[in-house]
């Protein structure tokens, strides 16, 4: 018997404001001391009052807007009450019935490109589904609890305020997920959007983005009502699963993946599945219990007596509407109708938002070297799409080997192109890319001059003088460079002779390796065929 999942998601991301949702103190998640940023309104001091973080109220109306949200006119904070040491107050100030924004949607859409960890890599499995429109029940705003640390070996916990008070934004997903490949790809996006919007950097290692996932099975035979998420035939959904402490997005995939296979066991076999909350084990690569639950807990939610309720104008939305910048899928959109490059190119492009912009900059300046260009002679428009891709291929492969290679070398993050430690311009970077495009350097030179582009900052015209790095077009010298290459390897004249065509690519080769690269390998390869033949 198959069984279907049935999938929705809580995602918690934690806001960059400056400071913490109810006071003033730091919202710093660098601070490594315990228990430094902390005051008597964050530690629960009694006669303390909490002030509302207008900051961060802004972000989560900017978040819902992004995502097709209603926001309401009226929104109201209540407490939630449960008992936990890292919880000072006994309670937590978040929302309950009056969320900031409720009833929003994301389309995620099919990717032959998967996020983890800053890397982009293949996702064949996504790249055969179709899109699919997520619905989201609502986006609330909270208070950050502290944080327990557990000694190794020892028989007590410590706890660390520093975080709690953070302003926690929670976005709660209707159970519209089939596959573990869709929730990934709605938390890879739904990461995207949150730093398009400078709202979160959303960063999971540290814990600024959160995931929790619900999951239960039922027949797959049934079918969805497309309104509810309950399948046709079930009176209700299968018991729910919940599982947390998932700290990347492949941990999202692996453990959804893992839990369908158990339940699924678990029901072949006759037995019921049992209501309680799971978590992941990277060791074991399985999901192991937590603690049961044979009931939802009673939070006995009732309004934050200590704040008032919030009125929020439409003047107030459409002044935060405005701040709203391009988003992935438009640019997406964008880069498809400007560039006509392949998908793969654009969502990298996308994905590395600094670098996105680098690549516009330099096609702004590439299109005033076309405008002069033009008024001596017209560039078609095949033409300029070969300057696009050129621009493409150097920065997605050449350049960011450069970058790469630099975070190495500094076992840290390294240098971007939005950074100050990045010297080429996109000024000099559309020139590099001209003198590629007019024949005036090799391929080989191109990246001697790259290289020593990135790590100066100088202007690819003056290294090249500096260099000598002038390309060869004078065809007695590089006539007398081929008859050179040739008389050192006559078994590859013979066999080009024989109809072995492989063979000229490699004595043109020859020839840039003899001439340093600075040989025109269009001349070299003329002298070649003339020369053999």
């Amino acid at each position: 018997m198959n069984y279907q999942p049935i999938i929705g998601l809580e995602v918690h991301v934690e806001l960059n404001t400056r400071s913490k949702m109810f006071c003033s103190c730091p919202n710093d998640l660098s601070e490594r001391h315990p228990n430094v940023n902390i005051c008597p309104i964050c530690l629960a001091h009694p006669g303390t009052l909490p002030v509302i973080n207008k900051i961060a109220v802004r972000s989560v109306i900017k978040t819902g807007l992004a995502l097709n949200c209603q926001i309401p006119e009226y929104s109201k904070f209540d407490r939630k009450n449960y008992f936990y040491p890292d919880l000072p107050k006994g309670y937590q100030i978040s929302q309950y019935d009056m969320p900031l924004c409720k009833g929003g949607f994301l389309n995620i859409n099919p990717s032959i490109l998967r996020q983890d960890q800053g890397r982009l890599e293949s996702n064949q499995k996504a790249a055969r589904q179709v899109p699919k429109k997520i619905r989201i029940q609502r986006i609330h705003l909270e208070e950050d609890t502290g944080r327990l640390i557990h000694p190794e070996k020892e028989s007590y916990s410590l706890v660390d305020f520093n975080r709690a008070g953070i302003p926690l934004m929670e976005l709660v997903t209707d159970p519209d997920f089939r596959s573990a490949v869709d929730a990934r790809r709605f938390a890879e996006e739904l990461r995207l959007i949150l730093r398009y919007l400078k709202v979160s950097d959303a960063d999971m290692e540290k814990g600024q983005l959160r995931v929790e996932v619900n999951i239960s099975l039922i027949r797959a035979n049934s079918h969805s009502d497309g309104k509810s998420g309950i399948q046709v035939g079930q009176s209700k959904m299968g018991t729910k699963v919940e599982i947390k402490n998932l700290n990347s997005l492949r941990v999202v995939e692996k453990a959804i993946d893992y839990e369908i296979e158990r339940q699924a066991e678990i029901l072949k076999s006759g037995k019921k599945i049992i209501q309680e909350t799971r978590g992941w084990s990277d060791s074991k690569e399985v999901t192991v219990s937590q603690r049961e639950k044979e009931q939802a807990h009673d939070y006995r939610y009732f309004p934050e007596p200590d704040l008032p309720v919030l009125h929020i104008t439409k003047k107030e939305i459409e002044g935060i509407k405005s701040e709203i910048p391009e988003l992935p899928q438009q640019k997406r959109e964008r880069f498809q109708k400007e560039y006509q490059l392949p998908d793969e190119e654009i969502e990298i492009l996308v994905f590395f938002k600094d670098l996105g912009e680098y690549f516009e900059k330099v096609m702004s300046e590439l299109r005033n070297w076309v405008k002069e260009v033009e008024l001596k002679t017209k560039i078609s428009e095949n033409e300029f799409q070969r300057l696009i891709k050129l621009a493409s291929n150097y920065i997605l492969t050449d350049l960011q080997a450069l970058l790469r290679h630099s975070a190495e070398l500094s076992r840290s993050q390294g240098i971007s192109v939005s950074g100050k430690d990045f010297l080429i311009t996109p000024e000099n970077f559309a020139e590099f890319i001209t003198l590629i495009y007019e024949g005036k350097i090799s391929s080989k030179i191109a990246k001697m001059i790259l290289n020593e582009m990135f790590q100066t900052g100088a202007d690819p015209s003056h290294i090249i003088k500096e260099k000598g790095l002038e390309l060869i077009t004078d065809t007695a010298e590089i006539e007398k460079i081929v008859k050179v290459v040739l008389a050192q390897d006559q078994k590859a004249v013979k066999d080009y002779k024989k109809g072995k065509e492989g063979t000229l690519q490699f004595l043109v080769g020859q020839v840039m390796k003899e001439s340093r690269g600075k040989a025109d390998p269009q001349i070299a390869a003329d002298f070649l065929k003339k020369l053999i033949t």
